[in-house]
């Protein structure tokens, strides 16, 4: 019985975490075994877990971050406890997803890894393997990634924040020397595009892959809708609710718009949703998948109207729910729709955003077709999948 394991930030909570789950759950069913190590929260898994850490460790690795700009060299005693563990379980496969967000010392598991000598999966989820310090360049046009980074433009604006030092040339280095040093390493992107930019990194020495996201379509599928031809329902969801992910915009939006289009927005915090202008309903975040799948189905159309993301599985859950999909011209959020599934409209166009929603009350997509492009590209079953192949593919390497 060949072993699985995967470690990730969260396991079956946010959308890496449920990557991470499905997969697992995937390999179960296939004769694997599979384990998953993660950080934060109480996972409630059909793998078995490690927890990495505790909230002491994430605090200590928080402050190194914010003071010296060292994200992922903090968490010493933590990895080096999880060396142990993974010698103990001796996985065949170890597949990596986020190792940032305050939890690991990248370079003390990139060391276990180069000596352990077996095959190493590593999604993407993100760009922050391949930069000095941020997880997304996009918002500033910055391409210091494809040569070394230096006088970070985001390194006190944007995750991963630090308010005193700029190590990003270093951190470039450190990275560079550390995530390099894999003989079996495949990347896995998410995104055509962000599989672009790799083959631009120093991780262009690896196998490169893509692997488009999947979700639980038997979760997310559409439902009778009441019909009333004044009412219109906009959707957002994010996990976290930021600049990044375009907040503002559907307060300019709602300016912009008639009453009888209403606007839900999923994933604020309670600050936030005090905050909202009116004629916007706002509602927390939820772990309860079958009543984000209502809202998901009910609306007429979901707007992603995020400003730098990878392949976010929102626009794929509104899909399987058979809601059409607006979103901005964003990395790879572009590539979940097409032509009888939604719009891609400029970054901050509200004006563009406006008379596509107009357009699309007057002549609605098909939510068959919405559900017929979920089912056949995203269906987690087929996506993951892919995984099990390329584990099968790396073992006989």
């Amino acid at each position: 019985m060949p072993t699985l394991l995967q470690i990730n930030v969260t396991c079956n909570q946010g959308s890496h975490g449920k990557i991470a789950e499905q997969i697992g759950c995937l390999a179960l069913k296939n004769g694997w075994r599979s384990a998953i190590a993660y950080s934060r929260g109480n996972a409630e898994s059909e793998s078995e877990t490690i927890k990495i850490g505790n909230r002491l460790d994430m605090y200590w690795h928080g402050f190194e971050s914010r003071i010296f700009d060292n994200h992922g060299l903090s968490s010493r005693l933590a990895t080096k406890k999880l060396v142990k563990q993974i010698l103990d379980i001796h996985p065949d496969i170890i597949h990596l997803h986020n190792i940032h967000g305050y939890y690991l010392n990248y370079k003390i598991l990139f060391e276990f890894l180069k000596a352990y000598n077996r095959p190493i999966v590593w999604t993407l989820h993100d760009c922050w393997p391949i930069t000095g310090h941020c997880s997304y360049f996009t918002q500033v046009n910055c391409e210091r990634w494809k040569t070394k980074c230096f006088d970070c433009p985001l390194k006190s604006k944007n995750y991963p924040k630090s308010y005193l030092f700029d190590r990003s040339t270093q951190n470039y280095y450190d990275k560079k020397a550390a995530f390099s040093s894999i003989n079996n390493l495949h990347i896995v992107s998410v995104s055509n595009w962000l599989n672009n930019i790799v083959k631009e990194s120093f991780l262009n020495y690896a196998n490169l892959h893509v692997i488009h996201n999947g979700i639980d379509i038997s979760t997310f599928k559409p439902i009778e809708k009441e019909k009333d031809n004044k009412q219109f329902t906009i959707l957002g969801v994010s996990n976290i609710w930021e600049e990044r992910k375009g907040l503002y915009d559907f307060y300019k939006l709602r300016e912009l718009l008639p009453k009888e289009y209403h606007i839900t927005l999923v994933g604020l915090n309670q600050k936030q949703i005090t905050e909202l202008p009116k004629g916007i309903t706002g509602i927390s975040r939820t772990q309860k998948q079958q009543e984000l799948a209502e809202l998901y189905a009910k609306a007429d159309v979901f707007i992603n109207s995020t400003y730098a993301d990878n392949f976010p599985t929102v626009n794929l859950e509104a899909l399987a729910s058979g809601t059409p999909v607006i979103t901005y011209q964003t990395g790879g959020s572009i590539e979940a729709v097409d032509e009888k599934t939604g719009f891609v409209v400029p970054q901050g166009d509200i004006s563009k955003l406006v008379e596509t929603i107009k357009v699309l009350k007057l002549n609605p997509l098909k939510s068959d077709d919405c559900r017929k492009r979920a089912e056949t590209l995203y269906d987690k079953n087929i996506a993951f999948g892919k995984y099990l192949e390329l584990y099968k593919t790396a073992l006989i390497k």
